[in-house]
């Protein structure tokens, strides 16, 4: 479930990971206490409001960018941090930006960030501290241990929402295949994709922190969230009014903008979804189009996943289907219905067990 490049500050995060040849610059400055003031990124808007220092044009290298950040101003790099520009720069941001900083480098670096597009990193030359700021936003990078601590307490909120989605999913088959569906059931459903998803996101922006420490959270997290995206995509088609793929993708995104407790509220999510608001939401009988179920099914394309939800329409009319009905469908062939078939009578079995 991938939903990391949403935050505009992580591509700054990744650029700064451990492993990286600027993280490694940033542990020379802090190991030698000399802090530093680099801007990355947008030339032609760090030139307009930069003057004096030294055209350097060098390649970029974690040794020569410690080296430069032993004087006073401002390092100025490419976009790749491939090439160092300019070093020993002074730095004439706009004054009247406003700043919450109280520090001169910091106060600079922040103003810089809201008069650029520039990436502008300042590392404390007290306190050890690195502060990324972008858009005037401010984050500061915490030690790997502490990022790592995080990332598995993430890691086991991901673990108890997977079990809990799972958990609502199997009711929700279970009333599918009786066609006793409300809206209800499936708003819990609902609630609980989105919420996996967030976690899904915050582990995803710790692992993009840790950089190469961060494999061995990754898998877990890729392992956890295996299935789920695509699972409440099929979900959304399942029971959206409109259920083509491009509603679908903008209800996500309508659900996705819901503050944690406009996600507690049935009606909420309804309305994001394209239905009117009553109060009887809740109790409102829906049907399920067989989106979700076709796609349990092993090895069924797409193409013709949506072809027998045109034929049949719903998930009662796939579930009556006999061999030859199924064998009817464009694209389908023989020795596909009867996987089909099987596979839908498993779905339903187990959903009596």
């Amino acid at each position: 479930m991938d939903a990391t490049r949403e935050d505009p500050m992580l591509t700054a995060l990744e650029s700064v990971a451990p492993g990286t040849p600027l993280r490694q610059a940033l542990e020379y400055i802090i190991a030698a206490r000399t802090g530093a003031l680099i801007v990355i990124g947008d030339e032609e808007g760090a030139d307009a409001i930069s003057n004096g220092g030294f055209e350097i044009g060098a390649e970029f290298t974690p040794q020569r960018l410690f080296e430069l950040s032993k004087m006073d101003g401002a390092i100025l790099l490419d976009a790749e941090v491939t090439r160092i520009r300019r070093a020993n720069a002074h730095l004439m941001p706009d004054p009247s930006l406003p700043t919450s900083e109280t520090g001169m480098r910091h106060r600079t670096a922040e103003r810089v960030s809201r008069q650029t597009d520039a990436l502008v990193i300042s590392v404390s030359q007290r306190r050890e501290v690195v502060s990324l700021y972008r858009g005037g936003t401010r984050l500061i990078l915490e030690d790997i241990d502490v990022v790592l601590a995080k990332a598995n307490q993430a890691l086991q909120t991901l673990q108890r929402y997977r079990n809990r989605l799972d958990e609502v999913s199997a009711h929700l088959t279970a009333l599918e295949c009786e066609d006793l569906v409300t809206f209800g059931a499936v708003a819990v459903v609902v609630q609980r994709s989105e919420m996996l998803r967030r976690v899904a996101r915050e582990v995803n922006r710790h692992v993009t922190e840790l950089g190469t420490e961060g494999r061995l959270v990754q898998l877990q997290a890729d392992e956890l969230t295996a299935g789920a995206e695509d699972d409440y995509l099929m979900l959304i088609r399942d029971y959206l009014p409109d259920s083509t793929p491009r509603k679908a993708a903008a209800a996500l995104s309508r659900i996705g903008a819901l503050e944690p407790d406009q996600l507690l509220d049935v009606s909420a999510i309804g309305v994001a979804m394209g239905y009117a608001a009553k109060t009887d939401l809740e109790e409102q009988r829906v049907v399920s189009r067989g989106y979700r179920q076709l796609r349990r099914i092993p090895l069924l394309p797409g193409t013709v996943i949506n072809r027998l939800v045109e034929r049949f329409g719903t998930l009662a009319g796939l579930l009556d289907a006999d061999v030859a009905d199924l064998d009817d469908v464009d694209g389908v062939g023989a020795r596909r219905a009867r996987a089909i078939s099987d596979g839908l009578r498993r779905i339903r079995e187990r959903a009596q067990l």
